[in-house]
């Protein structure tokens, strides 16, 4: 699966990467590619990393499965989202407008909370995906179901599994 990640919207929201990024926004883009070169690793998906212009944007590889992107000096981080939304991928920002074009361009929109909780969380011991609990019923009407955007956005989830990587 390809992720699209809206980079400083994931930082910002995390903790421990907002640390980093105070000592210099280099240090979080850094922290924040090393979590996802986890995910990539663990999962075999390939992560697009968005960030507001710098350099006059293009593009950087920041380590096996994590691409860079830098928007353009005239061009919102936002934008190339939008941009790069397609069917079948995940779009990671809890921004409502790259979550309102994601949904528009076929994506699954997914909110960095959701994000983060899923890639930061410890792995439980001795609990594999196969024992989170029966799906629900696909009994039509049920009010307890998830709606199809939320059933599509835990599958890319599952997908990425749970890194120990924890940052202070």
């Amino acid at each position: 699966m390809r992720w699209l990640v809206d980079g400083y919207n994931v930082i910002r929201h995390a903790p421990g990467l907002a640390a980093r990024e105070q000592e210099s926004l280099q240090a979080g883009r850094d922290a924040l590619c090393r979590l996802l070169a986890d995910a990539a690793r663990s999962s075999g998906d390939q992560f697009t990393v968005v960030f507001d212009g710098a350099r006059g944007g293009g593009t950087a590889f920041g380590s096996r499965g994590v691409r860079v992107v830098f928007s353009r000096a005239q061009e919102r981080a936002d934008d190339v989202l939008a941009r790069l939304a397609s069917a079948g991928v995940a779009v990671v920002s809890t921004d409502r407008e790259v979550q309102k074009a994601a949904a528009r361009a076929g994506a699954i929109a997914i909110t960095a909370d959701d994000f983060l909780a899923r890639i930061l969380a410890p792995p439980s011991p001795g609990r594999g995906e196969e024992d989170e609990g029966p799906l629900p019923s696909p009994k039509k009407g049920n009010p307890r179901r998830l709606s199809k955007k939320a059933r599509a956005a835990e599958r890319a989830l599952k997908r990425i599994g749970r890194t120990t990587k924890r940052f202070p």
